[in-house]
């Protein structure tokens, strides 16, 4: 019986590690500095590398509406923080930015001065693990134009697009599932 139920336990952590990854995440950029004016050039670029983004997943940024805003924008306008044609900017906070695309994708805070000095990182986003098939990324630089944002609304920001539908079951589900076979098999066996 004790090795029936040794059994059960290491194939229920094994089921839950695997699932544990396959829902989306939210990520609070910059982590407990939030979105602001860093204490360094490398806290934004560090807080990232440490992160595997995924497509489906979210990032946070929480800011004072005035003080920051987001700018969405091409490598080449990242690398030289310029901040005159971004592909998306957004100027009230907070904004809740889901990942739909995988590649490359490029973030600074278009107020002037504060790319420079550090508010910005860039990610490499890659396919989510759960299967669903991911959109191609956006052109990344140089002799491609990107197209242009829609127009702002009221508040002077675009939107972030509503998530797409999931296909897959929420986590909870397929934990609750995972831990009534086990139990189911720990009793049958």
């Amino acid at each position: 019986m004790g090795g029936r139920v040794n059994l059960v336990l290491v194939v229920l952590v094994v089921v839950v590690s695997v699932l544990y990854r396959t829902a989306a995440e939210t990520y609070t950029v910059g982590g407990t500095l939030n979105w602001r004016a860093p204490p360094n050039n490398t806290a934004y670029s560090t807080w990232a590398a440490a992160i595997t983004f995924r497509v489906g997943d979210t990032l946070v940024f929480n800011f004072t509406t005035g003080s920051h805003d987001v700018a969405v924008v091409t490598k080449d306008d990242f690398d030289d923080c310029n901040s005159s044609n971004p592909i998306t900017l957004f100027t009230t906070g907070p904004v809740n930015y889901e990942l739909n695309s995988t590649g490359e994708h490029y973030f600074f805070c278009a107020v002037d001065g504060h790319c420079n000095q550090g508010q910005k990182f860039s990610i490499s986003v890659s396919a989510s693990s759960n299967g669903s098939p991911a959109s191609p990324p956006p052109p990344s630089s140089g002799g491609t134009t990107p197209s242009p944002p829609p127009p702002p609304s009221s508040g002077g920001t675009t939107p972030s697009p509503p998530p797409p539908p999931s296909s897959a079951p929420p986590l909870a589900a397929s934990t609750f599932s995972v831990v009534f076979m086990s139990f189911a098999m720990a009793f049958l066996w």
